[in-house]
């Protein structure tokens, strides 16, 4: 009987320390939000008070006193360094246009190329290509027609330059259009040339002979 009572002795005697231990912190921690002039107790910095400059801040370290940087003269991201002049910018190793896209054309290319001429090209150049967007007319000066004999006779990497650059008043779209993409374009723009200027002999034989 003595040992029950020692027990619930201990038990109640355990529950008011931990009483004195815990609901302290527990009111300590609905006041953390009291306004306070003190900083507040860091117990884990991960570096995020360290030594650095405010924003246009005078350097005393640099000769000229800026605190912002160039980039190192001749610094290329890495993977960035774009090698491939045929692709990145449709040329040859003598720096000639490339007679066609670098790569093989497929439906897939083909429907991007027409999804992505649709957004970025069909507002000036329409999308049958003829020159006749909605842009021009409103009052802006119409491209050419991707029909036009000069234009017929333009070598895709030269296709794919205008893109990447531009030319007289149409801006470049290489900010907006990846280089995949700018080769997909080329290729839906040839595939509307041919709606145009195909002939029955280019059909395949399989297909020339359903004709027949």
């Amino acid at each position: 009987m003595g040992r029950f009572i020692l027990k619930l002795n201990i038990k109640k005697w355990l529950k008011q320390v931990l009483s004195l231990v815990v609901l302290p912190l527990i009111f300590v921690g609905c006041f953390r939000g009291t306004p306070s002039e003190k900083p507040a107790i860091h117990l884990n910095p991960n570096m995020d008070d360290q030594q650095r400059y405010d924003p246009q801040e005078e350097s005393e370290f640099f000769a000229d006193g800026l605190t912002m940087r160039p980039l190192v003269e001749g610094t290329v991201a890495r993977g960035e360094l774009n090698e491939d002049d045929a692709y990145y910018r449709g040329r040859d190793e003598n720096g000639n246009y490339l007679k066609t896209i670098p790569m093989e054309v497929t439906h897939g290319l083909m429907a991007r190329g027409q999804e992505r001429y649709d957004i970025f090209c069909a507002p000036c150049h329409s999308r049958s290509g003829d020159g006749k967007g909605i842009v021009p007319k409103r009052g802006f000066l119409p491209p050419p027609s991707f029909f036009q004999e000069n234009v017929l006779a333009f070598d895709d990497g030269y296709i794919y330059e205008v893109i990447n650059n531009g030319v007289r008043n149409m801006p470049a779209y290489r900010k907006q259009i990846p280089v995949n993409d700018r080769w997909a374009i080329v290729a839906y723009v040839r595939a509307l040339q041919r709606t145009q200027t195909a002939t029955v002999e280019d059909l395949p034989k399989d297909k020339l002979n359903e004709l027949n």
